[in-house]
């Protein structure tokens, strides 16, 4: 069944919904005119940044929560409800779409299509108390945000980022994802992350593009010129360039897809509110992911002695990063400043629907 009328308006809308290196982990099946099933899957098999499949979960959240933003444009409630029979690597979403006369638009509607991501560097101007009032409060009752920042605070998250970068350049399964979706010569990308959106300079792209037609290349090019000029450009000139770093923290310890689930819809609450008041974000999930695998004594790459350095950033992490009695759940900064010239799009609404 072919979605029509205002079904129609709020799946366009919906998949725009961000997912991690625009994987869009998912896909529309209409079983009636309010009634679409939402078939997804996380990417735990083949990324090595999905662990447990729970950066895929918040990803899936944060389309349920753009379903029900856009549908309040009509007057309509998003009811939702979660096979149960369903495996968690692959689950499956009943929405339905209900008249209710107390939904009013929500004023987030007209940032959906905006929302982007910004690698490059953005000012430096403190968030006002206002931004941060409005920000804070998009979250609801279950989230709390800590702040990075003071210049002191962004430069010990600059040296966060600057060190995991490194791990994540030495590591052929890192390789393995960063090769499968970058789009190389664009400055758009329905399904993938365009070249031109990474933030590096002309020479280091054309340097990364020839070193990444094979892991033999790329390691050739780690021994004889370090891995120094993209991590300085991608990492932490950026992390310093900003207004702050955010930590999304759960007043619970999510145990449940649900529960990531839920911080997803929040986090895209967040994300739309700061991009109605002209602000951009990067996400900055490496070491809250890396730092649950040294917790967790899992193993996340064949070569040894990257554990040792996870192990230490571990440290640094935990100790900028996991500093109350609450539970981050996703992180990365913010600022103003232009919108980035190049970004990553989405599939079209009929290559997302199942027949």
């Amino acid at each position: 069944m072919m979605p029509t009328g205002a079904m129609r308006k709020i799946l366009d809308l919906a998949r725009w919904a961000p997912s991690g290196d625009n994987t869009q982990v998912w896909r529309f099946e209409v079983l009636g005119p309010s009634h679409v099933l939402v078939h997804a899957w996380d990417t735990r098999a083949d990324c090595v940044y999905d662990l447990d499949g729970h950066p895929s979960q918040i990803s899936i959240g944060t389309l349920l929560e753009t379903i029900a933003i856009a549908a309040s444009a009509h007057g309509l409630r998003a009811d939702v409800r979660r096979r149960s029979d369903r495996p968690v690597e692959s689950p499956q979403f009943d929405v339905w779409l209900v008249a209710d006369a107390r939904i009013q638009p929500s004023p987030l509607i007209d940032a959906i299509t905006r929302r982007t991501v910004q690698r490059r560097p953005m000012r430096t101007r403190a968030l006002t108390a206002l931004e941060k009032e409005a920000l804070e409060q998009s979250l609801g009752p279950g989230y709390a945000l800590t702040w990075l920042e003071s210049f002191g605070d962004r430069l010990r998250a600059a040296r966060l980022m600057y060190a995991n970068a490194a791990l994540r350049l030495s590591m052929p399964e890192a390789f393995d994802v960063h090769r499968r979706i970058i789009h190389w010569n664009a400055w758009r990308s329905p399904d993938k992350v365009p070249d031109r959106a990474l933030g590096v300079d002309p020479g280091t792209l054309r340097l990364m593009q020839w070193a990444m037609a094979s892991w033999r290349r790329m390691s050739a090019v780690n021994r004889t010129l370090g891995t120094w000029a993209p991590r300085l450009q991608m990492d932490f000139v950026p992390a310093l360039a900003c207004a702050a770093h955010f930590v999304l923290k759960a007043r619970r310890a999510p145990a449940s897809i649900d529960d990531y689930i839920e911080a997803g819809r929040a986090l895209q609450r967040f994300w739309l509110t700061l991009t109605k008041l002209g602000l951009f974000m990067q996400p900055e999930m490496t070491p809250l992911i890396f730092s649950r695998y040294v917790r967790e004594g899992l193993r996340f790459t064949q070569t040894e002695r990257l554990h040792g350095v996870a192990a230490r950033l571990e440290r640094e992490a935990r100790a900028l990063i996991f500093t109350d009695e609450l539970h981050p759940v996703y992180m990365g900064r913010v600022g103003a400043g232009p919108a980035p010239t190049a970004r990553s799009e989405r599939l079209p609404l009929e290559q997302l629907l199942i027949p």
